[in-house]
């Protein structure tokens, strides 16, 4: 190899920065070291464009590629390189799935940035398919619009996407289609309720009409003085149906409580209001079973659901006197911050503190073993667990064995309303003696048997009865002579109710006629019905303690009998 001139020498230097006295003497060494680093880093850089994994090239969008390295040809689907891929002129025709318009929006961007990092695209191979790519573009500055171009095949992640949409959208579907199963069996067993709450108040309100034809037959015969031996079959046909109707009514409040057929209807009312017309009717239930009633009811008012209220007292009263064997029971209240407790006592046999809990259970009596044992059906307190639930209240129970029990329940407290006519103010029972005797009643009712019983036991009592099961019968077995309370059922035939009967009387007469209102239908809808009548409601079967005190307070408002 010739050794380079002077002149060469000093080029050299020149171009490397070196001095020429450098370059001749002591640098040359240097300069060729350099040259073959040079080299090597070259080689390695083409090595690693040429063994890349992911596409590398260089092109002008204008004018089409000018270098690519072996993987993006073998991503496009290209034996040779360069062959093929630099014989892409047209990128838009040959490259890019989008054309021309992708290809003048990429221009664009570059331009104004420089660069295009992590655009996510479709690029077309050789055999005319499509696969997804991510490329980082870079425009180089003062090279005429060359640019360089990183690409890396995302088909598989963007065919996973494709999938997980896929099934996204395949679950979604099953959802939805389980969802619609679910809303079909959903509306299906709603249906089926409503139809079984249908057939159950139907059967109930059959049921219930002869039950209450029985039930005042019984009434009357326990009133009579009978032999001995008749008056314990009496006693004992009292308890059984007793005991049927307790189970029906009982399972009807369950039934419509676990399926929330049951709306409250929250009002004040006065503790006398509540309290002295169940004392009053809990009297005779007392002394039947040899007990004291009592009753204070202090001068106080309450917010609560009459009815639903009166439901959860009654189970209590009704506890109480089955369960004590002697003593008294005691009705009353006291007034405990922003609430009335309203309490039951008695001192009947107690419950022991292990078993507090269980008598809130369905079917459950305590310390009864066998079904001779039984009194009532054991769903009473179950009943009032569910009504205090739905009204928000805290029932309470404390109890000693063999000395008593105490049931109570917190109730809101009210401004106190001003007191009705005809309520005592006494914290005892009400006077009221017997105004029923020499009075006229008539019952209205579309059953025969129901009539005769109630006509019966009405008068035993000393009662002047006439029965009509119409308008037209009421007016002709009445004449010119007004009853002194009608005791009217509320469904009558052919869609005519006793409440309208009961208005037309009125009218005739020309006078308000007190009126009981009695019926069978237990749904929501007949409840608030009567309750806008503002009058007395019974519902059959009817207790003839209860109506005897209903009659009795009426009567004694200062209505002269017929």
């Amino acid at each position: 190899m010739p050794k380079p001139s002077d002149g060469q020498h000093d080029a050299l230097a020149q171009l490397l920065g070196f001095g020429s006295h450098s370059a001749r003497k002591s640098h040359y060494p240097e300069l060729l070291a350099r040259l073959e680093e040079l080299e090597a880093e070259r080689n390695r850089y083409k090595w690693l464009f040429e063994h890349a994994v992911h596409g590398v090239f260089q092109a002008n969008l204008q004018e089409g590629i000018r270098a690519a390295n072996p993987a993006l040809a073998r991503m496009l689907g290209y034996e040779n390189t360069q062959q093929a891929l630099l014989g892409l002129t047209d990128l838009a025709h040959h490259l890019f799935v989008g054309g021309e318009a992708e290809l003048r929006r990429i221009r664009q961007t570059l331009n104004t940035q420089r660069g295009l990092l992590g655009y996510e695209t479709r690029l077309r191979r050789r055999d005319g398919s499509a696969i997804d790519v991510v490329m980082n573009l870079l425009l180089k500055p003062d090279e005429g619009g060359l640019v360089e171009g990183f690409v890396a095949d995302i088909t598989e992640r963007k065919l996973a996407q494709r999938r997980l949409v896929e099934l996204n959208e395949q679950l979604e579907q099953r959802v939805a289609e389980r969802t619609c199963e679910l809303r079909q069996a959903r509306d299906a067993a709603e249906a089926a309720n409503r139809s079984k709450d249908k057939y159950l108040a139907a059967a109930s309100h059959d049921l219930l009409q002869p039950l209450n034809a029985a039930r005042l037959l019984i009434s009357t015969l326990r009133e009579r003085r009978l032999p001995q031996a008749e008056q314990l079959l009496v006693e004992r046909a009292h308890q059984a149906l007793e005991g049927a109707e307790d189970l029906l009514t009982d399972l009807l409040d369950i039934s419509k409580l676990d399926q929330a057929a049951i709306k409250p209807d929250i009002d004040a009312y006065r503790l006398d209001e509540l309290l002295r017309p169940l004392a009053s009717e809990f009297q005779t239930v007392a002394e039947a079973e040899g007990l004291q009633m009592r009753c204070f009811a202090p001068a106080y008012a309450v917010y609560s659901d009459f009815r639903l209220l009166t439901r959860i007292l009654r189970n209590f009263l009704s506890n109480a006197c089955r369960y004590t064997d002697r003593g008294a029971v005691l009705l009353g209240a006291r007034r405990r911050g922003d609430c009335i407790r309203i309490e039951v006592w008695d001192s009947g046999r107690g419950i022991a503190a292990d078993q507090l809990g269980a008598i809130f259970q369905e079917f459950n009596q305590l310390g009864v073993q066998r079904a001779a044992e039984r009194k009532g059906v054991g769903l009473g307190l179950a009943i009032v667990d569910r009504i205090a639930s739905m009204l928000d209240y805290q029932v309470q129970v404390r109890s000693q064995p063999g000395r008593g029990s105490v049931f109570s329940i917190d109730v809101p407290m009210a401004p106190l309303p001003n007191q009705p006519q005809g309520i005592a103010a006494s914290g005892g029972l009400p006077p009221f003696g017997d105004p029923l005797p020499g009075c006229r009643l008539l019952v209205l009712d579309n059953e025969a048997s129901i009539l005769h019983s109630m006509a019966a036991l009405l008068d035993q009592w000393g009662c002047s009865v006439v029965t009509a099961a119409d308008l037209g019968e009421a007016l002709e077995a009445l004449g010119d002579e007004p009853p002194a309370v009608i005791l009217a059922d509320y469904h009558l035939d052919h869609d005519v109710t006793g409440w309208e009967v009961a208005q037309a009387l009125r009218g005739h007469f020309g006078r308000s006629i007190p009126v009981v209102m009695i019926t069978a239908d237990r749904s929501d809808e007949c409840r608030k019905a009567l309750q806008g009548l503002g009058v007395p409601v019974l519902n059959k079967p009817v207790k003839a303690g209860k109506m005897r005190s209903v009659l009795a307070h009426l009567l004694s408002e200062g209505r002269p009998c017929a």
